[in-house]
């Protein structure tokens, strides 16, 4: 699944000291700033630039320029008055409240107030903040407040001019109240703040109603309120309105409305940013007005019907991003128009058709997204003539041909998966993989034939590979066993064939394999010991790791603006019994699946020592003897599955121990003796079991003190390796003597009559009692 984020970042406002000479700091601001410093701990884990730390613990009241506060850094004084008119304390590590006596707010001449990326303790932002009534510039992004915005914050009238930084124009300043924790309504006076600039209200946690009086402000030119999820809203008419907007971005923000036919009006938008904000109906034609646009992205929204071709119109745009709606019909031909695109992602539609022939002039684009939609016909080679183009991704269409594989030295990602393609890899692929950038690769879902190119081996930077559920025949590729990156390799459900060798001369490493699949192949012999004792990254420890995902990523800036996508790699195994589809497959997940083959003999005991894993399968092949105790080390397992083998004796009660476990089957093996009782194995349910007649306890309802005698399960359980008797030495006794009085009375019979049938009814129960007499010693043989 492609994915993309447009992150338009206004820079952060830079005071410096000017190096003008200038009068020395008035003594009752420098006596204010020392109280501000001294009521903080400077920790460094309360910014995400610890290297800045140094900024505030420069302040003393001794030594050289202790007596000038507008030399120290961050300070910024009037040249002619000496009164501190600025303020940068971003990325400061200051960890502690503002409070409502806090001396900041006796430096009442302050214009620009820079405390971004600081640790506030969650602490409300003061009314107090209305004494600082010159105030033209306030950043509290990143900084850890709470709480509701004071109204005073509305009500200062100075904030006339808001930008994208203090070093580019006087002029322009900013109110960024981003990454705080607000949990606030948007204060409706926000409306009358009719000399906003810019307004950043990202992730903040507000809720409510969006006043629609802020669109309408005469100067508003940045509206961000991004990643406000509780947050509601609707557009106004802009009919009559000629908006100064050059940004919108509401990303995560309900705008359970249709797009306005009147946004054609808004002739100085740059960039509209609405990915999943519950947009419906249609896109209008108007939009293509909008001919300044950069950034066009309103992906997973609910808009249907066609793509209007009016959007050929955009020249001048760098992103394109249709991805996750109900869109229908054929992509617009005039898209060719958009020869500037760098992504274009029309993934996960409904649109229908060819390729059309002229995207050949998107020569800029970097990535394309065509996924899952009802493409049709021979995938167009010209596509590969795109030398800039790293992601391509057409899984899930209805797209045929072959030719087109051969020139794609620069890809960084190649999703092909589950279409029509078939034959055998060409032959340009053995030279196409020499220096090949390919990090992903996925032919899932095909008809490939024949076998792998060998010269895989030389894409180093191969991280995923997956050609499941194709037509491949071949052995083992134990030629990508040096690869450095691989993290996923899945050949399930085709014809891979042979024994999976343990020579020395074929010690498979795959130092960084997290995922092996060989599910649904002809593989046969003994399980890989070696293999199992080398995939070291099995081995890793999660530790204090966050979560993070296997996929690919890269940044582009297009002015001041700065651009990443990434794709997340996405694969198909069997967990916990089902057929499971991973749209993201998480770094420290682990899972090895060896089912439906022809794997003999035991399980290797050294399995113990993948320690990390989380899914073990290793069902429907011919394993035989015991389970082996050291799974009792695998403590992160969530699923094992050993069913349908040969597996004897009993289950190890150690296994009680995995309280990680979700799915545990046994069932059809020759297993005997007590199921374990206790913490999860009190959860699994009688199929996890059945199909072993020598089992006995919950869930089964046979219990272990029961003995069915009838001769068909007599005679399974004594076929069954590892045999256990499961009824008491009295019992037993009384059968050995039973046996020995029945042999003297038919045998004195016998002497008399010396009749056939008499002689056969002897030695049947003299066997009988014989056989009772070894399993008493414990001799019987089958």
């Amino acid at each position: 699944m492609l994915m993309r984020l447009l992150c338009i970042l206004p820079l952060f406002y830079q005071i410096h000291s000017s190096p003008s000479m200038h009068p020395s700091c008035h003594d009752d601001e420098r006596s204010a700033l020392l109280q501000f410093k001294q009521s903080f701990t400077i920790e460094e884990s309360a910014s995400s630039f610890p290297i800045a730390c140094n900024r505030v613990r420069s302040w003393t009241p001794e030594g050289e320029n202790s007596t000038d506060c507008c030399s120290w850094h961050g300070v910024d004084c009037d040249e002619d008055t000496g009164h501190v008119i600025g303020l940068d304390l971003s990325n400061s590590c200051l960890l502690g409240s503002i409070n409502s006596n806090s001396t900041l707010f006796h430096l009442v001449h302050l214009q620009k107030l820079n405390l971004a990326d600081n640790y506030f303790n969650y602490s409300q932002i003061p009314s107090q903040v209305g004494n600082l009534s010159r105030l033209t510039h306030l950043n509290l992004a990143h900084s850890m407040l709470s709480g509701q915005i004071p109204l005073e914050v509305s009500k200062l009238s100075q904030l006339s001019s808001l930008g994208l930084g203090w070093n580019q124009d006087s002029k322009k300043n900013l109110l960024r109240l981003g990454r705080v924790n607000i949990s606030s309504t948007v204060p409706n006076s926000f409306a009358n703040m009719s000399n906003l600039r810019s307004l950043y209200l990202l992730e903040c946690g507000m809720y409510g109603e969006f006043p629609k009086g802020i669109f309408m402000l005469p100067n508003l030119r940045i509206l961000d309120v991004n990643h406000n999820e509780d947050l509601n809203g609707s557009w106004p008419d802009f009919q009559y309105w000629r908006s100064p907007l050059e940004q919108i971005s509401l990303a995560r923000v309900n705008f359970s409305s249709e797009l306005p036919s009147s946004m054609g009006n808004l002739s100085s938008l740059i960039a509209l940013q609405m990915p999943s904000c519950s947009l419906s109906g249609s896109i209008p034609s108007s939009i293509g007005n909008l001919t300044n646009l950069i950034y066009l992205d309103l992906s997973n929204n609910i808009l249907v019907g066609n793509i209007p071709s009016s959007i050929g119109n955009l020249i001048q745009l760098v992103l394109l991003s249709l991805h996750n709606n109900h869109l229908t019909g054929l992509i617009p031909s005039r898209l060719a128009n958009l020869t500037q695109l760098i992504i274009l992602d029309m993934s996960y539609n409904q649109l229908t058709g060819k390729i059309p022939l002229g995207l050949r002039k998107l020569t800029l684009l970097n990535e394309l997204g065509l996924a899952s939609n009802e493409f049709e016909g021979r995938f167009p080679i010209f596509i590969f003539n795109l030398r800039n183009l790293n992601f391509l991704d057409i899984s899930d269409n209805y797209l045929s041909g072959i030719k087109w594989i051969c020139n794609m030295t620069f890809l960084h990602v190649l999703d092909v998966s589950n279409n029509n393609f078939k034959g055998s890899l060409p032959e340009c692929l053995h030279n196409v993989f020499y220096g090949s950038k390919l990090r992903m690769i996925s032919l899932r879902g095909n008809k490939f034939q024949g076998l792998l190119p060998r010269s895989l081996a030389n894409c180093t930077m191969l991280e995923a590979f997956d050609v499941s559920n194709n037509q491949f025949s071949d052995t083992f590729p134990s030629w990508l066993e040096n690869l450095p990156n691989l993290k996923i390799l899945i050949l399930r459900s085709n014809q891979f064939y042979g024994k999976i060798l343990e020579s020395p001369e074929t010690n498979y490493e795959f130092p960084n394999l997290r995922i092996l699949d060989l599910s649904y192949n002809i593989f046969s012999g003994n399980l890989p010991l070696n293999s199992f004792r080398n995939w070291n990254a099995l081995k890793l420890d999660k530790k204090d790791h966050p979560l993070t995902y296997v996929h690919e990523k890269q940044y582009f800036n297009v002015g001041t603006h700065h651009l990443y996508y990434y794709y997340d790699y996405s694969m198909k195994i069997t967990n916990k019994g089902v057929d499971t589809v991973y749209k993201k497959v998480q770094d420290f997940l682990r899972a090895i699946d060896m089912s439906s083959n022809r794997f003999v003999g035991e399980i290797p005991k050294s399995i113990g020592d993948l320690k990390d894993l989380n899914m073990l399968n290793l069902s429907n092949n011919i394993l035989t003897g015991h389970i082996p105790v050291s799974l009792e080390n695998l403590t992160q397992l969530e699923s094992l599955d050993l069913s349908q083998n040969r597996l004897s004796g009993e289950i190890p009660p150690q296994l009680t121990q995995l309280t990680f476990l979700e799915w545990f089957n046994v069932s059809h093996n020759y297993l005997t003796g007590s199921i374990p009782e206790g913490k999860q194995f009190n959860t699994f349910e009688t199929s996890s079991f059945e199909g072993n007649l020598g089992l006995c306890g919950n869930p089964l309802s046979k219990k272990c003190w029961d003995f069915d005698s009838s001769p068909a399960a007599f005679d399974q359980t004594l076929d069954s390796p590892g045999f256990h008797f499961e009824f008491g030495w009295k019992i037993l006794l009384i059968g050995y003597g039973f046996g020995f009085v029945v042999g003297v009375i038919i045998g004195n019979i016998a002497k008399t009559r010396k009749d056939d049938w008499l002689k056969k009814a002897f030695e049947m129960t003299q066997s009988t009692t014989i056989t009772i007499m070894e399993l008493e010693k414990g001799t019987y043989r089958n």
